[in-house]
């Protein structure tokens, strides 16, 4: 009997303007945004994003964010300050800083709050990869 076992193919983004949001990602992580993006659809990934990673997918819903994010996505970097500060240039918001049982990572909000982390290479990473 075979096993079938699920694999991630896309992470879909609530949005106020789909369009926006996917623009900022796709700078972050230095992707493309799908042709035909609008404010109520739109995609990245393209040729850059790496094979084993989900596209981002993001959709305009009425609401706005409320509260804090249920799960959020962590980015890892060489330069954690480089690229804070290479984010907030880009339209991030700067949450806080923490550093834990040798880990160090910035939360910061997306232009529509949305929290994500960024961290420099901790053991524990790679021990789960």
């Amino acid at each position: 009997m075979t096993v079938m076992v699920a694999s991630m193919s896309t992470v879909t983004v609530d949005s106020e303007d789909a369009g926006n949001l996917a623009t900022f990602w796709a700078a972050v992580l230095d992707w493309e945004v799908g042709p035909g993006a609008t404010a109520e659809f739109a995609a990245i990934g393209g040729a850059r994003r790496p094979r084993d990673s989900p596209s981002l997918m993001f959709v305009r819903v009425p609401e706005a964010k409320a509260g804090r994010n249920r799960w959020h996505l962590d980015l890892s970097v060489e330069d954690l300050e480089g690229e804070v500060e290479r984010l907030v240039g880009l339209g991030a918001r700067l949450l806080h800083r923490k550093s834990e049982d040798g880990a160090t990572w910035v939360t910061l909000g997306d232009p529509e709050g949305n929290e994500f982390c960024v961290a420099a290479p901790h053991e524990l990473t790679s021990e789960i990869e």
